[in-house]
């Protein structure tokens, strides 16, 4: 199929627990994808394969399927609502063109909706609203659609009426074409008559098919003046009014129903073709340099046009390396060589996938609008630009959020060592927002991800899909060491055993340096004191003994070093005695010298919804944080600072507690500063007892 016109690339998001999966497996039913349908809460759902989500319910990666819907091709994305897998929704509407966001019935407008539809608005992408769980207890249509208004800064185009609530919930009356859509209690889709609209609605009906119209034909001057002067515009006028305003986001349609009860459902897909762009209304994306910067040319989704393509989520499983494409331009056959524009390097593509979810039909061709999965690809990492050999370009890339939270990790066994390391860098091929280093002071290997959860999945994920059995450890902070004085000293090595024996005097001054300047040493020896053969040895026996200071046997920052005098022996003196000299006067004078524990100080952003801004703060400063900027935007306040990272362990779990679930942070590393003494202590004691313990 080559006609564009007829593609929907779309996203199903919102809250945890609002329903996406479950209207995923009912689109995929009605399109008639699947013949039984997979309830999240029995573990069976299509698009939840994983082991781990089966178990919690919950969705961790977004899953791809095709389905068509009258004569329409969708390829739907259901992506995760946990706050810790965001990154998989920033990364899949990178790649879609319109998204359904779901909305609990009840629940309303949640923390992880918010975040989402931020992330929505800021790729620009055209939405749907679907109020999901009409039949359960508390549910409140239009209470959803106030709440879209005010917590979301959105435009809700209410386009249906609920008939009846919660227990009461059987179907929806469609305002445009003034009919009801009545479902029986089968549960199933296709049993549902269309009646005329209940008596009792009829006056709130044409109350909201008025203001729907309004808002319609505002998008076009010619209709919006015919109206005000009493004439009916058509429904395909109307539609098309509607279609330009959710493509430019100036309202959202929003629609309602039960994806459980199967009620609703059709009005949902039929929007989606009626009012989500295709592939070719969508602003081309641009392309940039090797720099990230645009070059002012866009990819013109357009089958004619050189290949170009976007690998949005690379997936390990059991048929191998798994790298999910979405084509802008131009097609690919089995058998072709595409560039990697990142790396440099061509790759030819072997097999082709369509996926459904984790089962996958083999294709000879993809054109652009589509979205496949190639097999087999070695280099390719997420954000990756693939693209015609003769014709390199590079796609927009994606931007990960830093990881927040690190746990150290180590295998049980000798033998799982070479296991995890394989394991690992297919986890990060996976995840770009999964980090893992070795902590070089320690020899641990740390694992870094966006929330206690994700790090708790991924320790999962080691030990159960690779058979990996770790010993999971607290983090450690990278403390470091300085000296606050000025120290005037002097040191000699003297060593007599018979035959040659061993001497080398020092006079030096110690001063604390520059930040950042690490170690700097220095002479102004005069006159042959000590020979300038001698003075590499006095830094070398100095600067070795930077890597373990005197307070707690951290590493040592920023001393400078100047050797001022001292003296010599014709026989007895040799480069070892002047480095040996050299250790000693550090082990003597650095204690004198005001020795300080540093900490490493982190900076944070904080993002807080405006009522809990007074907790954050106060929050912040009990963890000795120093508040340097608030910007207020629209759905809330961004808080800066500077906080040691000693006090931000956890940090997440309270700042979800504060905002209910609305705040996020990021943090990075800022610089090292001075530790209070009763923080030093702690610390000096702790590393005490870890080495009774050794």
């Amino acid at each position: 199929m080559t006609d564009l016109s007829k593609y929907r690339n779309i996203g199903i998001f919102a809250h945890v627990d609002a329903g996406k999966t479950t209207t995923t497996e009912r689109i995929l039913k009605l399109t008639g994808k699947i013949h039984k349908i997979g309830e999240v809460h029995d573990g069976e759902s299509t698009t939840d394969f994983m082991e781990q989500e089966a178990e919690r319910g919950i969705t961790i990666q977004s899953a791809a399927v095709s389905c068509f819907w009258n004569d329409h091709r969708f390829n739907v994305i259901d992506t995760p609502g946990h706050v810790d897998f965001t990154v998989e929704v920033y990364r899949s509407l990178k790649v879609l063109d319109g998204g359904v966001g779901v909305f609990c019935g009840s629940g309303g407008v949640e923390p992880q909706s918010e975040t989402n539809w931020r992330y929505a608005n800021e790729s620009e992408v055209a939405r749907i609203i679907f109020v999901n769980k009409l039949d359960r207890m508390g549910a409140d249509f239009l209470r959803v659609v106030k709440q879209t208004k005010d917590v979301l800064a959105a435009n809700p185009l209410v386009m249906v009426l609920p008939i009846g609530i919660e227990d009461e919930f059987k179907g929806v009356v469609d305002l445009l074409t003034r009919k009801a859509w009545v479902w029986d209690e089968t549960g199933q889709a296709e049993n549902y008559k269309i009646e005329d609209v209940p008596a009792d609605m009829v006056d709130m009906v044409e109350e909201y098919r008025e203001q729907l119209i309004e808002s319609a034909v505002e998008m076009d001057d010619d209709l919006m003046e015919a109206y005000m002067e009493g004439e009916e515009p058509s429904m395909e006028d109307v539609k098309r009014c509607i279609r330009a305003g959710t493509r430019t986001m100036h309202f959202f349609p929003t629609y309602c129903g039960s994806a459980f009860k199967n009620k609703g459902m059709q009005l949902l897909l039929d929007a989606v073709v009626d009012y989500l762009p295709n592939p070719v209304e969508v602003d081309p994306q641009p392309l940039t340099d090797e720099e990230g910067n645009e070059t002012g040319e866009h990819a013109l989704v357009d089958t004619e046009e050189p290949f170009k393509a976007l690998a949005f989520k690379i997936m390990d499983d059991r048929f191998g390396a798994l790298t999910f494409v979405r084509i802008y331009s131009g097609k690919i056959k089995k058998g072709d060589t595409i560039l990697n524009s990142a790396t440099g390097k061509t790759e030819r593509v072997g097999r082709m996938v369509e996926m459904q979810a984790d089962e996958r039909n083999e294709l000879d061709s993809a054109q652009a609008g589509d979205i496949i999965a190639i097999v087999g690809m070695k280099n390719v990492q997420t954000g990756h630009t693939l693209c015609d050999v003769k014709h390199p370009c590079t796609l927009e890339a994606m931007v990960f959020p830093e990881p927040v939270i690190s746990i150290a990790v180590a295998p049980k066994d000798k033998g799982g060592s070479e296991k995890m390391g394989i394991a690992i860098g297919k986890m990060i091929a996976e995840d770009p927002s999964f980090r893992v280093e070795t902590d070089e002071d320690s020899g641990e290997t740390i694992l870094k991800g966006m929330g206690e959860l994700h790090l708790d999945i991924k320790v999962d994920i080691l030990k159960r899909t690779y058979g990996v059995d770790l010993v999971v450890g607290e983090p450690q902070v990278a403390y470091r060491e300085t000296i606050t004085q000025v120290i005037e000293d002097s040191y000699t090595h003297k060593k007599q055993s018979g035959g040659s024996g061993q001497f080398g005097k020092i006079d030096y001054v110690i001063r604390p340096g520059e930040q950042n300047s690490g170690f700097t040493f220095s002479s102004s020896v005069v006159g042959g004191n000590v020979p300038k053969e001698f003075w590499p040895a006095v830094e070398k026996g100095f600067a070795s003994m930077m890597e373990t200071g005197t307070v707690a046997g951290f590493p040592v920052l920023d001393v400078e070093l100047e050797l001022t005098d001292g003296a010599f022996h014709a026989v007895d003196s040799s480069a070892i005695a002047f480095e040996i000299a050299a250790k000693g006067a550090f082990r003597q004078s650095m204690p004198k010298a005001g020795a300080q524990l540093l900490e490493p100080v982190m900076k944070v952003d904080v993002f807080s919804p405006e009522d809990n801004v007074g907790d954050v703060i106060g929050d912040l400063n009990r963890r000795r944080g120093m508040i340097k900027d608030q910007q207020a935007g629209v759905t809330g306040v961004r808080i800066k600072g500077d906080v040691p990272l000693s006090e931000m362990f956890g940090y997440i779990g309270s700042l979800r507690t504060m905002t209910s679930g609305r705040g996020q942070f990021s943090m990075e590393f800022s610089h090292y500063s001075p530790c209070p003494n009763s923080v030093a202590e702690k610390v000096i004691a702790e590393v005490k007892e870890r080495e009774a313990k050794k």
